[in-house]
């Protein structure tokens, strides 16, 4: 390992750390642990929400191509919706960077999208850990971790105990594959000899941009959403889709009711079921669909949230009481 160049690298995330830390940073990069500082007027019942993920086989995407601020942001997105489905604030964000070789360029573009991803969010960046594993990773290989922590009250958490029949499902649009199926798409382009450069039939650029289109943040429009009214439960359509994660935010007892006519699937979606062959099934249990996140709301929510014109909700459903085994409909 050369330790200057690897040191050098780790200096320059620190710089870039630092540009989003507040008055609760007490200790940032550099010790051997982060110290936050609670702040004053926390509610009685204040509890701590955390989330860890990985940006998965993405980066492999993000290596092929040569581009890797997206994945920066990809992570601290994903992350911050994770906790945003309790209803939760983001706090502040570490990371876990591993590779074959530490590449400079490569890391410093990581920590400049993390870096925009927390000031965005508003949370800081107060920490990692960055490994040259060359016996594990490949050279020019990476993986990126994250892990985020956020704060709400003990009586603000949403969730099934909130969701009622009758409750309408309000989703938000997603900005691609965001970080899940990049294993089946890598295969499918293999499989078919196809570089990143190639345009699919419907699509509106190469497979490369559109694969790297940045993991969206639901955080600014719900809470704007919860602005004008009430909020039961939040599901982050991440691995599995719809189908797998819409039922982790509803009582046993419901059902989601999904209409598939009330949005029009992204062209991507289609271009890759068709050059994949791909079933339906596996389709909707592979990808969002076009779907990233899914706000279970009363009713009276739905006519304000149609009123955040600079937001783009749109009705795709409702809950009903549970009729046979599956949680989630599509129809």
């Amino acid at each position: 390992m050369d330790r200057g160049r690897a040191q050098a690298a780790v200096a320059r995330v620190a710089q870039l750390a630092a540009t989003t830390h507040n008055a609760s940073v007490l200790e940032g990069i550099g010790p051997f642990a982060a110290v936050w500082k609670l702040g004053a007027n926390l509610p009685p019942d204040a509890v701590l929400v955390s989330s860890t993920d990985s940006v998965g086989t993405k980066s492999k995407v993000a290596v092929a191509v040569g581009r890797h601020k997206g994945i920066g942001q990809d992570i601290v997105n994903h992350c911050v919706n994770d906790v945003l489905t309790t209803g939760a604030e983001p706090l502040f964000f570490l990371d876990y960077f591993a590779s074959g070789r530490i590449e400079a360029n490569v890391l410093e573009q990581l920590a400049e999208g993390m870096t925009d991803a927390c000031l965005a969010n508003g949370c800081a960046l107060v920490g990692g850990e960055t490994a040259e594993m060359p016996g594990v990773y490949g050279i020019g290989d990476y993986d990126l971790a994250g892990f985020l922590v956020g704060m709400t009250s003990a009586a603000a958490v949403l969730g099934p105990a909130r969701v009622r029949a009758g409750d309408q499902l309000l989703a938000l649009p997603s900005t691609g594959l965001h970080t899940n199926g990049y294993s089946l798409v890598r295969h499918l382009l293999a499989e078919r000899e196809l570089e990143y450069d190639t345009q699919l039939p419907g699509t509106s650029g190469p497979i490369g941009d559109l694969l790297l289109a940045v993991h969206a943040s639901y955080l600014e429009p719900i809470r704007a959403l919860r602005a004008v009214g009430e909020v039961h439960a939040l599901a982050h359509i991440t691995g599995g889709g719809i189908i797998e994660n819409l039922p982790r935010v509803l009582p046993l007892e419901m059902a989601g009711v999904v209409d598939r006519k009330s949005w029009r699937v992204p062209a991507l979606f289609t271009a890759l079921q068709e050059l994949g062959d791909i079933p339906e099934d596996e389709l909707w249990h592979s990808f969002n669909m076009g779907v990233g996140l899914i706000a279970v709301v009363p009713a009276a929510t739905v006519a304000a949230a149609y009123q955040l014109s600079q937001f783009q909700f749109f009705g795709i459903g409702e809950v009903e009481q549970r009729q046979g085994p599956d949680r989630v409909l599509l129809r």
